[in-house]
């Protein structure tokens, strides 16, 4: 490895703000044109995307190290490292000269870490002069014709395709990269697994126990309540596992409509309207976001611009959003699912407040710090363990599989697709498809149902058939299973 990434706080003027992003060091000290490029973009890429653009830039830094003397031309350079994050570069027999000892990785994976790359060129060109690794080119024909198909198919499912500039995009639809990238198959949406419905109460209720406290007769004892209401938000809510993490007390309240069930709206992180408890200088509430809130009132920041290894990070998706006010609410889906979160809600506060709790973040420990990403994964998996269930992505039972739950019911409940995509907050109608796509056991249902429906009008082929006609163009019999060569070989 020629180089190393860490953590790097930047400070970029007088104020107090500080900027974490990835560093990249070599030999030869900071990759400095990374860190402008990275400051460059901070209000507006991700967290993740900054990794990954790391990690891309260092494959291709290693690269170019171990195969310094093999390239001329920076555009070969590129090409051919692309082929290698495909191929791996170990060689036949098992050993690999330059020494990087690389894996190939699978088309998509090589076109994220391919675009990453590309556009941390493309600006050093503008911003540096210096030549592109991966150039625009004029396209073919048949690269224009499918820039062009792919650009009316995602014109056709946005709701504000009117005001999509057919002039701008024609001039994208010219261009093309010129390194060329193995494309990856069309997969059909591969349906998602989703927790078992009939093991959700197992889980809840038998799951997450306190240990010691199995037996109490108290349920606000014998009861883990706090991990029991983040499941609730995920499996009858739908929302993603790092979603609640950015709960406020201040954000769950009584239904007006229904005094009886929760109202629990999910604030953006940094833009979403702060809870009127800050008061001015004058006493009076500060109307600011959250973003100022939190670092004004208790000197943290919002829970996504921590670093990925920071336990306060939690992430945040681009969701679309239900109000002004920068929140989106929880819908529940069964409804009495609400009536039970507020119960169990009004507990989990009385337990709280006998915390010294520094924050305003809902979940906390048993110390009153911010509740973690990981350390509810570890009490998910042993609620899971408990039940008699293994923990696996791949069968629903991980965190994930309660969202993929939650738009699935609405699927067999038939609720509207546009229903759907409001409830899941998703953006694009087809991104709640992954939700509610039928899985194996429904297709070979939905096959069996559909030949008894037709099994009365079916004609099966005369045993006589071959007097059709049929030997005219199967002399040897292959289709009549009268060739007894190939009887005898079967």
């Amino acid at each position: 490895m020629q180089h190393i990434t860490l953590r790097g706080k930047v400070h970029r003027d007088n104020t107090g703000v500080v900027t974490e992003i990835p560093i990249i060091v070599t030999e030869y000290g900071p990759l400095l044109p990374l860190v402008d490029y990275f400051l460059k973009n901070v209000l507006v890429r991700s967290k993740a995307w900054m990794a990954k653009t790391a990690q891309a830039v260092g494959l291709l830094i290693d690269y170019m190290a171990s195969n310094q003397d093999c390239f001329d031309d920076p555009k070969d350079l590129f090409e051919t490292f692309n082929q290698r994050l495909t191929t791996g570069t170990v060689g036949n027999d098992g050993n690999d000269p330059s020494g990087l000892y690389w894996n190939g990785r699978n088309p998509a994976v090589v076109r994220v870490l391919s675009n990453c790359v590309s556009g941390f060129s493309d600006w050093m060109a503008e911003k540096l002069g210096t030549k592109p690794l991966n150039p625009w080119r004029k396209a073919t024909r048949s690269e224009e014709m499918l820039a062009w198909a792919a650009w009316h198919q995602k014109r056709d499912r946005v709701f504000l395709a009117h005001t999509w500039d057919r002039e701008t995009a024609s001039l994208a639809m010219t261009r093309a990269r010129n390194a060329l990238l193995q494309q990856k198959p069309v997969i059909d949406h591969e349906p998602v697994k989703r927790f078992p419905d009939e093991r959700i109460h197992d889980l809840l209720f038998k799951g997450f126990i306190v240990p010691g406290k199995k037996k109490s007769p108290r349920l606000e004892e014998r009861l883990n309540l706090r991990d029991i209401l983040i499941t609730q938000l995920m499996h009858y809510g739908g929302l993603r596992m790092s979603e609640p993490f950015h709960l406020y007390v201040h954000d769950v309240v009584p239904d007006p409509m229904h005094a009886d069930r929760a109202l629990v709206r999910i604030y953006h992180p940094s833009l979403g309207t702060a809870p009127p408890d800050w008061m001015d200088a004058r006493g009076k509430p500060t109307r600011c976001n959250r973003l100022t809130y939190l670092n004004g009132k208790y000197a943290l920041r919002p829970r996504n611009e921590y670093a990925l290894s920071d336990q306060l990070f939690a992430g945040w998706k681009g969701n679309a959003l239900d109000s002004k006010g920068h929140f989106m609410y929880v819908n529940w889906f069964p409804q009495w699912a609400s009536e039970l979160f507020w119960k169990l809600w009004v507990l989990y506060m009385a337990q709280r407040a006998q915390l010294e709790c520094d924050h305003p973040f809902a979940f906390v420990t048993q110390k009153g710090k911010p509740y973690a990403l990981d350390s509810f994964e570890r009490q998910h998996r042993r609620a899971v363990e408990r039940i008699g269930l293994q923990v696996a992505k791949a069968m629903g039972t991980s965190p994930h599989g309660h969202r993929h739950a939650y738009g699935q019911a609405l699927s067999d409940a038939e609720v509207h697709p546009i229903f759907r995509k409001k409830a899941l907050h998703h953006k694009s109608l087809e991104s709640q498809v992954v939700y509610t796509e039928p899985d194996r056991a429904k297709l070979v249902r939905a096959l069996e149902a559909a030949a008894e429906r037709e099994k009365t009008g079916t004609v099966l082929p005369p045993p006589d058939f071959l007097s059709y006609g049929f030997k005219d163009v199967d002399p040897l019999g292959l289709m009549s299973g009268q060739n007894p060569k190939l009887l005898r070989r079967s």
